[in-house]
């Protein structure tokens, strides 16, 4: 039996790192149209002195492959299931980006994956936004929260909707309650409690 020696390679001095190249970027800008958005950020000025509208039609796209067909497929089963139930599943795990396991619709024939949990169309919570949002949504469904995710939201973590009635005064609060105004941050800007 062979046995393999290994070594460290020799630390090199700071003398002989050579240092990073930077980018050449004199012709990164070639071909967009000179005005505004080289003096000042204006990105919607950029946008329209420097966009083609396609008025073609769908003809350049590749119509669908068995594999996905079977793929959607397998989805249009669990929609019909989905919809009889009002939601197929919902996972009590926090969501993040690192909160579940891998998921797959059918993990021998993706190409492209990432479910947002752990299963097709289960549903993740997203209690940073709110928690009583969470708790309603988890309740109308017939579940019901880990007791540690409860105790995590409503002892030791302010939601973004907590850290946003903190900062109203008396009178926002009022008004908002009577409805006179709508749509304040903490109603919007979150994305939905219970993610499609």
């Amino acid at each position: 039996m062979a046995t393999e020696v290994v070594t460290k390679p020799p630390k090199s001095s700071a003398k002989e790192k050579a240092a990073p190249v930077a980018p050449d970027t004199k012709e990164a800008w070639r071909g967009f149209k000179p005005g505004l958005w080289q003096r000042d950020i204006n990105v919607r000025w950029f946008l329209q002195q420097n966009y083609t509208p396609y008025d073609g039609d769908d003809s350049f796209l590749a119509r669908p492959t068995e594999r996905t067909k079977g793929i959607w497929k397998k989805l249009t089963d669990l929609f019909v299931e989905g919809r009889k139930k009002g939601v197929l599943d919902v996972s009590l795990i926090p969501s993040s980006i690192t909160a579940h396991e891998p998921g797959y619709i059918d993990k021998e024939n993706e190409v492209i994956v990432g479910l947002q949990t752990d299963a097709p169309l289960k549903r993740a919570i997203m209690p940073n936004g709110g928690w009583r949002m969470v708790l309603t949504s988890l309740q109308t469904y017939g579940y019901k929260p880990e007791p540690a995710v409860v105790e995590a939201f409503t002892k030791y973590r302010k939601t973004h909707n907590d850290g946003v009635f903190d900062a109203y005064t008396a009178d926002i609060r009022a008004c908002r309650s009577s409805h006179i105004l709508t749509g304040l941050p903490d109603a919007y800007g979150r994305g939905r409690i219970i993610g499609d």
